[in-house]
């Protein structure tokens, strides 16, 4: 076992010692070690419930025969952080959580481990950490939060908050409702109802194969949720004794078999981001163009929030992503999950109780995935939009610019009544370097939607979206600014064009009138000159590299 490194032999009695001082049994010492990364933390509802599975997770490995040792990672909840420096943190705590994994496993020469998690960006550094080390993994993810109730609708937690804050300042409901909204929105532990990129990245964890059947819409606080913590735990034991490790699971194949699930279930922008980063870490070639070839192939079957009718608690009733799977086999590659099943298996034997949550795939709800990538002399290294939240109305636009440094300013006008219809919105200076941390706009976005300008605005950012954001919202524009990309030199009332079908982003500018600009351009100075941001954003890399750090 790797764990024999600080076990066994006569020069590890003082490490020995140690590890008796922990409470181990000389027999404890003859079975193998099992890590148990949580991110359990008060700050986060999606996080609030793991000391429970925390407990499963343990049975489990004690039942397979393993030793369970728990330790800690840290967590940032993006709704909470979002509109202020806070948001500045998570993409960057993605890379801290990376090399937490790494650090910790590598210094105990741990067997395995079970990483257990949910929200935003603290599930993909655990699977970049898990591709880094490559030791036999599996990972739990703490499930989805229930839909609010008010005066019997179902609540969601971005319409009934943060596009509720601009419906309350225009008239459109009252303080009183608000208020209610604001106690109901979000009933209790889970992660966000909707498509957001923490139930997003659940899914496609289960669709790579890393969580067993079931784990990925599985909902907080259920029993259900316990078993699958549980199995996990008796699991792990198992794939230590065979070796099976993470990159015998993530592939090329398993890769595109999660971008294959994103585009038809429609998911959050952000995993464009994540995804790579993880192929990166696992040594795996993966680029933008991939995921829009996929999205021109695989239609979108699914109708979630923010963009849709449904939440994530009808996907689980409907057949949770074993369902997805069953639809999409024709699409799919035959990969492994770490239950030790294949995937057509988990497909075949599914169950699809809800044709229009779950639809055929001749009957989508757009012939085309949730995701498209676009160029243009605005963004020539690439963007993103979530183009299964845009209306048919909104796929091409032509709207003058109305420039700003950063998202507050952006806000200020927005709240202020000064954006008008026609207008395209850039935020710059926001990227993965300039942001720093490449902050998420779902205040500005679902602002312009409370105000109902939706269908009139467009919002174009070298930052990202929350997988909350809707409309016509094209974030990830590479290069950035910091970088000199050429959304540093677009000026108040240029005319932007956006082409979704045709993938182009484009300012009305001659080539020569952008050199011109360029040769009087000079960045901005950094926003944040000390503590780890300031290291983060000399060593992040561009948003259609993935953010990673170099």
């Amino acid at each position: 076992m790797r764990s024999d490194q600080i076990k066994n032999g006569l020069d590890r009695v003082p490490h020995r010692a140690l590890l008796h001082a922990t409470g181990l049994s000389r027999n404890d010492l003859k079975r193998p070690f099992i890590g148990v990364a949580t991110s359990f933390t008060d700050l986060i509802p999606g996080h609030v419930g793991m000391r429970d599975l925390e407990r499963f997770i343990e049975r489990g490995i004690c039942y397979g025969g393993g030793v369970p040792f728990l330790f800690g990672v840290p967590g940032i909840c993006d709704g909470i952080a979002m509109g202020h420096l806070g948001m500045c943190y998570p993409l960057a705590l993605r890379e801290l959580v990376a090399d937490i994994i790494e650090t910790v496993c590598n210094a105990h020469q741990l067997d395995g481990i079970i990483c257990l998690t949910n929200c935003d960006k603290i599930t993909p550094g655990m699977l970049m950490g898990l591709a880094r080390i490559n030791i036999p993994a599996i990972v739990v993810t703490a499930g989805p939060m229930l839909s609010g109730r008010f005066n019997k609708r179902k609540l969601a937690f971005v319409h009934d908050t943060f596009e509720a804050m601009a419906r309350a300042k225009v008239g459109d409901i009252s303080s009183e409702e608000l208020s209610c909204l604001e106690m109901e929105a979000c009933p209790g532990q889970g992660s966000c109802q909707g498509l957001y990129t923490a139930n997003t990245m659940a899914c496609l964890t289960e669709t790579l194969g890393l969580s067993i059947p079931g784990s990925g819409t599985a909902l907080a606080g259920s029993a259900k949720k316990r078993r699958i913590a549980q199995a996990s735990g008796e699991r792990i034991v198992e794939l230590v004794k065979k070796n099976i490790k993470p990159r015998d699971i993530i592939t090329k194949e398993s890769l595109e078999n999660a971008i294959v699930v994103d585009m038809a279930l429609g998911g959050s922008s952000n995993t464009v981001l994540h995804l790579m980063s993880i192929a990166h870490e696992a040594g795996v070639d993966l680029d933008l163009k991939t995921f829009d070839k996929i999205s021109k192939s695989v239609p979108h079957i699914t109708n979630i929030e923010p963009a849709g009718e449904y939440f994530m608690e009808d996907i689980e009733y409907a057949g949770g992503i074993p369902a997805v799977l069953k639809r999409l086999k024709s699409k799919l590659h035959n990969t492994l999950n770490v239950s030790g099943q294949k995937i057509f298996e988990i497909a075949d034997q599914a169950n699809i109780f809800d044709e229009e949550v779950i639809r055929p795939l001749n009957k989508a709800y757009h012939s085309q995935g949730g995701i498209a990538v676009l160029y243009g002399n605005i963004a020539p290294d690439g963007a993103v939009v979530k183009q299964s939240g845009v209306s048919e109305k909104m796929m091409k636009f032509t709207g003058r610019a109305r420039v700003f440094n950063r998202e507050e300013d952006a806000m200020q006008a927005i709240m202020g009544n000064k954006i008008k219809k026609g207008d395209c919105i850039v935020i710059r200076y926001e990227g993965p370097a300039g942001g720093p941390g490449m902050r998420e706009m779902l205040a500005p976005t679902a602002a312009i939607v409370g105000l109902g300008l939706e269908n009139s605005v467009a919002l174009i950012t070298d930052g990202r979206f929350s997988g909350g954001t809707k409309g016509p919202c094209i974030g990830h524009v590479s290069p950035e600014a910091s970088a000199g990309g050429p959304i540093a030199i677009i000026k108040d009332g240029d005319r932007i064009n956006i082409d979704i079908p045709n993938r182009k982003i484009e300012v009305k500018l001659s080539k020569a009138e952008i050199e011109k600009r360029f040769k009087n351009w000079k960045s901005i100075e950094p926003k944040i000159k000390t503590g780890y941001l300031s290291r983060y954003l000399r060593l992040v890399t561009s948003a259609d590299k993935g953010a990673i750090l170099s």
